[in-house]
């Protein structure tokens, strides 16, 4: 995928650092194997880059799979010990079953019957040092370690087993032994699953914080007391996760347990754990009734909010001709992200061979799915009817996001609309194209070699991926971000440095 790359690597100074952007912007999760080559490829020939963005996206980026790709390779860097020091700081940020994906990505790990190689091939001492440092700290805290067995059991027991660490007693007698002492937490599960009495079962799952998953394995029958102890342990994240399971168990019919849950909600706004996405994947499962619909939505957008602010006057261009059902529904999802952080004008255009201007009475999602009802597939394709309907209102616009595969067969083209459109308003705007389906690059293309600054996002599916278009937009191009990038700081760890390696 990125040979061309690799053969001729410093051809353009910035196309390995464009295409890692790019390869962040588009990539679901659980897919960043094919990606290993791109990222060896940035690390060795651009590290001080590697380290601003491998920290950055650290901070601001979605998938987690790609920030555990990032720490395998800042943790076996050998570049310097800043490097190093680097991602073992984030490591130590990471919960125990992110740690084991990082070390099976470091030393590779086997898949059905196909072994994965590494990236390195063995653990460094260094990241083995990190690692026994990691889990003494949770053993030192038997309730955070307790809790860290609830939820990720085998994944602890694999880091101490694969890289031959020795567990402490306390460690020993419960992921290997199977005997947690009384007291604990895992003494305390089976307890629960042990008592009848549903007011001792509640008391048990206050007390020890033990989670939704876990509690609802193990008691055969939820009472509304049960589910009430549960839900109030319970993240905000969790609670969102869990609605389909919790509404199926009555906890909405329930006033107790539904006034729990909204305060669960209304918490989630400002947890920065809460993934937007998330919230809508939910909320769509669940099948929720309407007021408990919004309150959840209303949590996915304050976090949109705290993404950033779009300062640039934007227009979203959908294509609607035939065949183009998913370009409406990701232009639903992008129009209800970016209409809450947009501090500038925001125009909405759907368009086959006319355009229809949308204007929605809020910003929330529920908002943009009533503004779009009408907008059915179907017609030519006109790339460049909504950019003229935006000439002639003179609409100015400083950034344009076009849903869309590509396919144009009906005038005005794009491209011509475009120079029209600058002509006019003395203003090129830039673009970032949204390909949908099975796209082709017809208009890219066509804007090669004019005064057009382009960008593609390309979204396969995955609408976790498409919170990653608000750093774009928010910074305008992707050359502002990487600026943004390199001049993010890096983080440090307190104690003394560990052996190198």
């Amino acid at each position: 995928m990125f040979d061309h790359l690799i053969r001729n690597p410093i051809g353009s100074e910035q196309d390995y650092r464009l295409s890692i952007l790019n390869t962040l912007l588009r990539t679901p999760h659980r897919d960043v194997a094919p990606h290993i080559p791109l990222f060896q490829h940035v690390h060795e020939n651009d590290p001080l880059f590697f380290g601003h963005l491998a920290a950055w996206y650290f901070d601001n980026g979605s998938v987690h799979d790609l920030k555990q790709l990032f720490v395998a390779f800042m943790v076996t860097s050998k570049f310097s010990d800043e490097f190093r020091d680097t991602g073992l700081c984030m490591l130590e940020k990471m919960p125990p079953y992110q740690v084991e994906r990082v070390v099976r990505v470091v030393k590779g790990h086997r898949t059905g019957k196909t072994f994965v190689p590494g990236i390195a091939g063995s653990v460094p001492r260094s990241l083995r040092s990190a690692i026994k440092h990691y889990l003494d700290g949770r053993e030192r805290d038997q309730r955070a370690f307790d809790s860290a067995a609830l939820h990720a059991r085998k994944s602890l027991k694999t880091l101490y087993a694969s890289l031959r660490i020795k567990p402490g007693d306390y460690a020993q007698k419960v992921l290997f032994d199977e005997k947690p002492p009384e007291h604990s937490k895992l003494f305390a599960l089976k307890q629960i699953a042990a008592s009848t009495d549903p007011t001792e079962q509640a008391r048990l799952i206050v007390e020890n914080k033990i989670p939704y998953r876990v509690a609802s394995s193990v008691i055969k029958n939820l009472t509304p007391a049960a589910l009430v102890a549960i839900v109030s342990v319970m993240t905000p994240q969790e609670v969102i996760n869990n609605l389909a399971s919790l509404k199926k168990r009555g906890a909405m019919d329930n006033a107790d347990l539904r006034s729990l849950i909204e305060s669960k909600l209304e918490s989630g706004k400002t947890d920065k754990r809460v993934s937007a996405l998330k919230t809508r994947q939910a909320m769509a499962a669940a099948n929720l009734d309407d007021d408990m619909a919004r309150k959840v939505e209303a949590v996915g957008d304050h976090q949109v909010k705290s993404k950033g602010k779009i300062k640039k006057s934007t227009a979203l261009l959908i294509d609607k001709s035939g065949s183009m059902e998913e370009a409406i529904a990701v232009g639903k999802q992008v129009a209800s992200l970016v209409a809450p952080i947009c501090e500038a004008d925001l125009y909405v255009y759907a368009f086959d061979s006319m355009a229809y201007e949308i204007k929605a009475k809020g910003a929330e999602l529920s908002h943009w799915e009533k503004a779009f009802h009408g907008i059915k597939a179907g017609g030519n394709t006109s790339c460049g009817v909504s950019v003229e309907m935006l000439r002639r209102n003179k609409s100015l616009v400083e950034q344009i996001v076009m849903v869309t595969d590509q396919g144009e067969n009906a005038n005005p083209l794009f491209a011509a609309a475009m120079k029209s459109y600058a002509e006019t308003m003395n203003l090129m705007p830039s673009v970032i194209i949204v390909n949908v389906g099975k796209f082709s690059d017809a208009v890219e293309r066509s804007l090669k070699g004019t005064d057009i600054e382009v960008d593609t996002f390309t979204f396969k599916g995955d609408y976790y991926s498409l919170p990653n278009l608000i750093p774009l937009l928010c910074s305008g191009t992707r050359m502002e971000l990487l600026m943004d990038i390199m001049n993010y700081e890096l983080p440090r760890r307190q104690e003394k440095k560990l052996v190198s390696v």
